[in-house]
This record gives structure tokens, C-alpha cells and sequence, in this order.
């Protein structure tokens, strides 16, 4: 079974950069901390989704990176993906813990589409399975994903939802990242000050 981990980099993702942090440099660190947990996750195959350029470097050798226009729906995005499984994670999440990929995965043996629900709204990540279910139309920025999956699934039991985390859509949602964790290096020494 091939399963694909897919980072999902958008432009209003740099929004969320602190005061005196560069937005475009923001968004590369975050992108590159989400990726670097997806590329070390076991079993799974990391692709890049981007609408932003030059993100390439940020990438091992070998991933797919998939140039995106900032619209493009994430319906048509599945589309375009090759594999059995699929989770997509925004980018905006750089301290996501690996374990809650890892369940979005284990609940499709229940469900079609499960979703990782953002704290204020949205989804951190949702996962299918390719080719994904006709009947969905997910907008993981929506107020409420699950909720607005299940109004489009044709019975109750397709959606299902993980435990939630956070996303960095303001700059103060930089306050949520949690220095105890391990991982997002990169978005770290962006916004920590420096000791004097």
C-alpha cells in the first residue's frame, strides 16, 4: 500500500509571521518544520504541494513537489495525486506531532475521509483514500470540515475526526507552539528571541 503524506503550502500562510519576522522567510521555515516530521514519518511518502515558488530546496532528493495556483481546490488537488492513501497536511502546523498523521491514517479503516479539526475552525490535516470519495468537496480552511463533510457524504458513518491541534493564522497564534516539543527547529529560531 502506498501512502502519501502531502505538505500543503499556500501563500496566506506567511500571514501568521510575527512582527519583525520576514512573511516569506516565516513560510519557508514552517513549511520546512511540517515537512521535515512528514519525511520522517515510516511507511508514508512525503510530497510537497505548493502555490508559493521556490520551495524546492527545502525538500529531500527524490520528493515530488507539486506546483499548485493558490485557488486550486484541494478536490482538484487529490486529482492529481498517485496512490492508495492520502494525508494532507497544511503547512501551517509546524509542531503537529507525528502520532495524530499516524491516526488520520488508522481511522480510514472506518471512515473515507477523516479529519484533524484546527482549534477556531478549519482542519489541521484530513486523510482518504485515492482516489478520493466523489461525493467530497473539503475546504480545509471551512469554519467547521467535519461538519461540512458530512452534509456532502451520503451517510453518517464517511467522516470521521481525530483528536484536533493548532495552526499559526495569526501572529498570535505563534504564543500556541510548544517550546517542550521536539521538531520545528526552523520556526523556533525564527521566533524566539535571541538571549541577550
Amino acid at each position: 500500500m502506498t501512502r502519501i503524506a502531502a505538505v500543503l503550502v499556500r501563500q496566506h500562510m506567511a500571514q501568521a509571521a510575527p512582527p519583525g519576522v520576514d512573511p516569506g522567510k516565516f513560510l519557508e521555515a514552517v513549511a520546512e518544520d511540517t515537512y521535515e516530521m512528514v519525511a520522517g514519518l515510516e511507511l508514508v511518502t512525503p510530497v510537497l504541494i505548493t502555490s508559493v515558488p521556490g520551495l524546492d530546496d527545502i525538500v529531500w532528493p527524490g520528493t515530488e513537489v507539486i506546483d499548485i495556483d493558490d485557488g486550486e481546490s484541494l478536490k482538484h488537488i487529490l486529482g492529481r495525486l498517485r496512490g492508495d492513501q492520502v494525508a494532507v497536511i497544511n503547512a501551517d502546523a509546524p509542531d503537529l506531532p507525528p502520532l495524530l498523521v499516524g491516526k488520520l491514517f488508522r481511522e480510514l479503516g472506518r471512515a473515507e475521509i477523516t479529519i484533524c479539526p484546527a482549534e477556531n475552525g478549519g482542519a489541521v490535516a484530513m486523510a482518504c483514500a485515492l482516489p478520493a470519495p466523489e461525493w467530497a468537496a473539503p475546504d480545509l480552511d471551512a469554519a467547521d470540515v467535519a461538519a461540512a463533510l458530512r452534509a456532502q457524504a451520503p451517510g453518517p458513518r464517511k467522516v470521521a475526526t481525530t483528536p484536533g491541534w493548532h495552526r499559526l493564522r495569526t501572529p498570535e497564534d505563534v504564543e500556541r507552539l510548544d517550546p517542550g516539543l521536539e521538531g520545528w527547529d526552523n520556526t523556533r529560531a525564527l521566533v524566539t528571541p535571541e538571549p541577550w
